[in-house]
């Protein structure tokens, strides 16, 4: 029995230098150290030696187990480390070995992460909706009536019939969606009115189908504000919107609002900023997004008091906010991912 056991351990020693991978140790562990492996079978021929035998066997058999556990960890140990030290390349050879370019966040990706911090050193919280939402939250909550031109099917991505059911399904065209259903959980969670202010904003991609040019898309990205407290004003707006540009762009940054309208927010404007697109042109006026007040209509449909709370929303393209800080002259160039352009910004 201690020859066939020395036997067994000299087999299994041999059979192990064979085992270059993973796989292959595996069954050699089966083969060899197994519930039905070839030391189990030693051991159920050990229950039938005589008693004088079992003490030397024994012994011998949990050593040819010790040696062939040992030599299967020290192998796959070996084996492991190879692997993860990756090909070996003769570096003195030339050509052989090539440098690999570091990937990096897109740039759409990049502004957002830029803005958020921005917001977040602001007081402002980061909020989320759902791209797949109710022609409720994007435009009845929002105090676009039914007739309004933005509701037409020809202008939106409707997943329902708009024409059909009462409540169909859209691509949502804007991110104000999210602040009606932050409202909404605020006075829910107020037990059935708003308890405290409301800060956040929303980043997110929005769809509309729009025909695609250096300054239009059917998808992009907008960033969302919403600012509600007693006692809130224009000019806390203002103030807000001034700050954001000089932390973000620089204080040499010109901005402006231009009175505008917009059926959720009263009054309303357009906010501004000259940029230069492309070097040796000169800065000119582009739109960057909308802003106004919250309109008491939008308050009331979220279950807000409007005599009791006041707030400010905007809206920035944040393609738009990429193009003016690193004059991309055409939208397109964020989407087409060409290697050239993205390591360039």
């Amino acid at each position: 029995m201690i020859e066939r056991l020395e036997a067994l351990r000299a087999e299994g020693i041999e059979a192990l230098t064979g085992a270059h991978d993973a796989d292959a140790l595996e069954a050699w562990r089966l083969r060899f150290l197994g519930p039905k492996g070839k030391l189990k079978d030693a051991m159920t021929a050990f229950a039938g030696l005589p008693k004088d035998q079992k003490a030397a066997v024994g012994q011998r058999m949990n050593e040819v187990r010790a040696a062939l556990e040992g030599a299967f960890s020290e192998k796959k140990a070996s084996s492991e480390g190879a692997a993860s030290a990756g090909p070996v390349h003769d570096v003195s050879e030339p050509g052989l070995v090539r440098s690999e370019a570091v990937g990096r966040k897109h740039i759409i990706t990049r502004v957002r992460d830029e803005l958020v911090d921005v917001f977040a050193r602001m007081g402002f919280d980061v909020a989320e909706g759902p791209e797949l939402e109710s022609d409720e939250n994007n435009f009845v909550k929002l105090n676009i009536p039914a007739d309004h031109p933005a509701r037409d099917p020809a202008d939106n991505f409707y997943v329902d019939d708009p024409r059909g059911t009462d409540r169909p399904r859209m691509l949502r065209s804007q991110t104000s969606t999210v602040q009606v259903r932050v409202m909404e959980a605020a006075v829910r969670a107020g037990g059935g009115r708003l308890a405290g202010p409301v800060r956040v904003v929303a980043p997110g991609r929005v769809y509309r189908p729009d025909t695609v040019d250096a300054t239009h898309s059917f998808m992009f990205h907008q960033i969302e504000g919403l600012f509600v407290d007693r006692g809130v004003s224009v000019a806390d707006l203002k103030s807000t919107l001034a700050s954001f540009a000089h932390a973000y762009f620089g204080p040499a940054a010109q901005v402006r609002l231009r009175p505008s309208f917009f059926p959720f927010t009263e009054p309303s404007a357009e906010f501004d900023m000259k940029i230069r697109l492309r070097e040796g042109q000169p800065e000119r006026w582009i739109e960057l997004g909308g802003c106004g007040m919250v309109d008491p209509a939008v308050f009331e449909a979220c279950g807000i008091d409007p005599e009791e709370w006041t707030g400010f929303a905007f809206g920035f393209g944040i393609e738009r906010l990429a193009m003016g800080k690193y004059g991309i002259p055409d939208i397109r160039m964020l989407f087409e991912n060409d290697l050239r352009f993205l390591s360039q910004v």
